[in-house]
Parts: C-alpha cells; sequence; structure tokens
C-alpha cells in the first residue's frame, strides 16, 4: 500500500456545452518519503493532477487514498482541514504577504491551525525553520528586501510550518537564475532527505526532474512513463 494511492483518476471540465476532458484515467502509487518529479508539457495535465494530489481539487471519477484515507469524497471543507495538517505548497510566485515580514509570513498559517500552541511556541518554531532555510538573520526583512531566492526560502519555511506529511512543488524555480534554482532544489532534498518529508515536484524542467528519484511524465492526460533512479540521471 503507498502513502499516496491514485487509481483511474479521470478529470473532465464542463465548459458550457462542451467537456473537456483533463485527466483520461491515472493511476499510480507515491510511498512515504519518495522526492518525485511530475513532468510535462504544458497543457499535459500535470497541474490538474498536483491539484488533485494536494486537495486543491476533486477527480470527475476515480479513487484517491491518502495515507488509507479514500478521500475521493471530501467536502471542500474537509479537504481544506486535511491540507492544512498534512499537506505543504510551493509556488512559482512565492506568494508571499508585501507588508508582513518573512518571520510573519512564515507564522501566518499557525493562525489557522487547530494545535492550539502558544504565542511562544510558534515564534519558536518560525525562527526554527527560518534557520532551516538558511534565513536566520532576515526575520524582520520584507519581501522587497528580499531576493528571489530568499523569497522563495522564506515561502518553503512558510509550508513546512504546520509540519506536514507531503509537500508540493509548483515550478519552484521558475522565477530563480540557476545557481539560486540549484540552493533551492538541494533545500529540497535536505528536506526529503533529513526530515522524511514526501516530496513531489511539478516541472518542465528536465534538470529540475533530475534531482527526484523518480519521474513520472504526463502526457495528454495519461502517464506517458514512469522512471525511477538509482541518482540523478541514472535510472534503475
Amino acid at each position: 500500500m503507498g502513502f499516496i494511492e491514485l487509481y483511474d483518476i479521470s478529470k473532465i471540465y464542463h465548459l458550457g456545452e462542451v467537456d473537456l476532458p483533463v485527466l483520461k484515467g491515472i493511476s499510480l502509487q507515491v510511498a512515504r518519503g519518495e522526492l518525485l518529479a511530475l513532468m510535462g508539457a504544458s497543457g499535459s495535465g500535470k497541474s490538474t493532477l498536483m491539484n488533485i494530489l494536494g486537495c486543491l481539487d476533486r477527480p470527475t471519477s476515480g479513487e484517491y487514498l491518502f495515507d488509507g484515507r479514500a478521500i475521493s469524497g471530501y467536502t471542500a471543507k474537509e479537504r481544506a482541514r486535511l491540507r492544512n495538517r498534512m499537506i505543504g505548497f510551493v509556488f512559482q510566485s512565492f506568494n508571499l504577504l508585501a507588508r508582513m515580514t518573512a518571520f510573519e509570513n512564515v507564522l501566518m498559517p499557525l493562525m489557522y491551525c487547530r494545535d492550539r500552541l502558544s504565542e511562544r511556541e510558534m515564534e519558536l518554531r518560525t525562527t526554527e525553520l527560518l534557520e532551516k532555510v538558511g534565513l536566520a538573520d532576515r526575520h524582520h526583512h520584507r519581501p522587497s528586501q528580499l531576493s528571489g531566492g530568499e523569497q522563495q526560502r522564506v515561502a518553503i519555511a512558510r509550508s513546512l510550518i504546520n509540519r506536514p506529511q507531503v509537500l508540493f512543488a509548483d515550478e519552484p524555480t521558475g522565477n530563480l537564475d540557476s545557481r539560486t534554482s540549484e540552493e533551492i532544489l538541494a533545500l529540497f532534498q535536505q528536506l526529503n532527505q533529513t526530515d522524511g518529508i514526501t516530496l513531489i515536484m511539478v516541472t518542465h524542467d528536465p534538470g529540475v526532474a533530475e534531482h527526484a528519484q523518480r519521474t513520472i511524465r504526463i502526457k495528454d492526460g495519461l502517464i506517458e512513463s514512469d522512471t525511477a533512479f538509482l541518482s540523478a540521471g541514472a535510472p534503475l
């Protein structure tokens, strides 16, 4: 049994009188602790698949099991609760709040958490995560005072604040130069290897996918290939 299991997942968007099938029967399993890349060209269905995996959307048909839970039929409220407690997201555009400091941006999701931490506990957790991503001296800087790589590190720290079991990264290096991209990808590998976080990267870039242990290629709403790697660039 996998940590994440999909069985014959389809997604059809209804545009007026036209039905647009985006996913056409996706079945896959992801083990706990995997570092996986979802690859595909624009329009391939990879972002729709990520939205379903990340409980941002529901499939039209098929079965989705998350850590043994059958969640295909979850309501929006139930999906939101699951996301808040078990799933983190990192996006290409960082999505930081401009008027908040790095510290405040990272802390913010704890305000919606049901763990009822004390103010001191929330501050300690936020400080620890900013240190983990290499921003111990940037607590009080706003996004406009940070480089693109630093903003993405803040976004990563924010995604980890509720201690998720799985992290989704959607084109996480799309707005970064090559050197900074390598630093961010190395950080993802560290989080996966040291902390055991299941990490799924959505990308069109083969250079990003090379940092994963496994690459699934999506084409026209179907899985075109599924390749595991012993190490970067070395398929099993």
